[in-house]
């Protein structure tokens, strides 16, 4: 594809440009300084930059000063701490695992009391999921930091949860517009123990303190009404919204074809994709912090219809050890990777039994290791064959419900602080991946999943759009031209679009789609290298 670039514009280095932006006073008048001290270089690294915007921002620049630390960063002089500031740093300390970043930067640290003459300090902690998995590690942690201070007599540490708000609330239909996080379970093989794995993960999250749903996608054969007992096993319908109620068991909300008093469907795929399209939108499914969708197997029109019209935050994969399993599992991966759905963890069902001392895998070995290795999926996760396992699907009660302590029950428990933790982050990644820069005036891309964080100008942006309206769909000729953009457009707002695109909103009230793969073959206005000590 051929990009649409300006005639004669080179790439720029970053104080080129900042020196032709009003608003980057800061950086040039700060330029003999940091080339003094960094052996004359007159690049910033994004570290840099933001420090210097810090320090612009809380003081006037004629107050400003730095200093160069041993490892080359540039950190603002602050006189006069406060207690809260001593405070604040204590906790700065605490890294969170999922974000890397402190839980100060991450805006953790809530209603933050202290009181000078009793050396009483009192802070919430305001995370956001229920179900973190270190949230007894950060009451703890943060503790310890702040008792350390030597004026400290008193540490009051109280936790809540804030969800984080669902990314493209805005794209979705009402139902799904209050859903934290959608996880597909799928093995695009039938008979492997999927539902097993939803039902079971289900109520996993369930017991860390999530609110939970699940989805029941299998039209044809429903799982869900044989794994679960609620007592209302009929889904009710709100007759003046028109939507669905879901049922409830032991606190998760449940909707299935199988409550819809229908049994199991004989219909043609695409009536069945209308049904999952009507039952996963119009449902009141509420505030949830996890929506998990037990997908059906294959790669057909449900799966590509679930997919479209939610934007799923991640899949687990579920297979057993035989070689067909694998080479149906695969197929399923790369239908994820060409949606851009993250495969956080594989789940490899029906493993091994112990008896007599020894531990037997009557169906070999190596499927679920294969998949981890060809596909680069980060965790693995063995289910033992377990009788009681089995029957607990049978009896309407999951496993990890019926024997909370059992070694079924701690490997779902470990599967679960995996997918906690794995949808924050992308969840971090995707609302950081695409942003504007007021500062200077340029678009920063960090794609997901890379290293690679580069810069490019608005006006570029908005000529490289690749929509009908900017180019013929027939001819391919280019409908909008470079004089059609000012130099000086700023985008309006940047929204994720699944995990593969931003749209952006311009002041013309064209919305342009932006897929990653494609802002990042635009020419970058900015390279940013790494600054080096002198």
């Amino acid at each position: 594809m051929t990009l649409l670039q300006p005639p004669c514009s080179p790439t720029l280095t970053f104080h080129q440009y900042c020196t032709s932006q009003p608003k980057a006073g800061l950086y040039v008048a700060e330029k003999s300084f940091i080339q003094s001290t960094f052996s004359g270089s007159c690049f910033l690294s994004q570290r840099h930059v933001k420090a210097l915007n810090f320090s612009y921002t809380c003081s006037s620049l004629s107050s400003f000063t730095a200093k160069a630390t041993s490892n080359g960063a540039c950190t603002p002089s602050v006189s006069g701490q406060t207690a809260e500031s001593e405070v604040l740093k204590a906790l700065s300390q605490i890294i969170d695992p999922d974000f890397g970043t402190d839980i100060v930067s991450c805006g953790f640290v809530k209603d933050l009391v202290v009181d000078d003459n009793s050396g009483e300090v009192s802070f919430r902690l305001e995370l956001t999921t229920p179900a973190c998995p270190i949230k007894d590690m950060f009451e703890q942690k943060a503790n310890e930091v702040v008792a350390a201070l030597p004026w400290v007599k008193k540490v009051n540490v109280t936790m809540s949860a804030q969800p984080a708000k669902p990314i493209y609330a805005g794209q979705l239909p009402a139902g799904l517009q209050t859903i934290s996080n959608i996880i597909a379970v799928s093995s695009c093989k039938g008979g492997v123990g999927k539902s097993t794995v939803a039902v079971n993960l289900a109520y996993t999250l369930a017991d860390m303190g999530a609110r939970v749903g699940i989805f029941d996608a299998d039209v044809y054969g429903p799982s869900l009404p044989t794994m679960v007992s609620p007592e209302n096993r009929i889904l009710e319908m709100n007759a003046e919204k028109r939507t669905i109620i879901p049922t409830e068991y032991m606190g998760v909300k449940l909707v299935s074809f199988g409550f819809a008093g229908q049994g199991r469907a004989i219909m043609r795929g695409p009536m069945v994709s209308g049904v999952i399209n009507q039952l996963l939108t119009t449902t009141e499914w509420g505030e949830l912090d996890y929506l998990v969708i037990d997908m059906p197997p294959g790669t057909g029109d449900i799966q590509l219809t679930l997919c479209q019209v939610v934007p799923l935050t991640a899949a687990v994969i579920v297979t057993t050890p035989q070689k067909l399993a694998f080479i149906d599992v695969a197929k399923g991966v790369r239908m994820f990777s060409k949606l851009k759905v993250p495969c956080v963890a594989v789940v490899e069902n029906m493993c091994h039994f112990d008896a007599d001392g020894k531990r037997y895998y009557p169906f070999g070995r190596g499927s679920g290791s294969q998949v981890v290795q060809q596909f680069g999926i980060p965790h693995l996760f063995d289910l033992p064959i377990q009788p009681a396992l089995s029957a607990s699907g049978d009896s309407g009660m999951p496993e990890v419900v019926a024997d909370p302590q059992g070694e079924v029950s701690r490997t779902f428990q470990e599967l679960g602080v995996c997918v906690v933790q794995q949808c924050a982050k992308i969840r971090q990644q995707v609302s950081t991946a695409v942003s504007y820069d007021k500062s200077f005036k340029a678009i920063k891309v960090k794609v997901p999943d890379s290293d690679e964080e580069f810069y490019l100008h608005p006006a570029t942006v908005r000529r490289n759009d690749r929509s009908a309206q900017s180019v013929d769909e027939w001819t391919g000729e280019q409908k909008l031209q470079y004089t059609d953009i000012p130099d000086d457009i700023e985008p309006e707002e940047i929204r994720p679009l699944g995990n593969y695109a931003v749209e952006i909103t311009w002041p013309d009230g064209f919305n342009q789609i932006a897929p990653y793969d494609q802002l990042q073959m635009m020419e970058r206005l900015v390279e940013v290298p790494q600054l080096t000590h002198a």
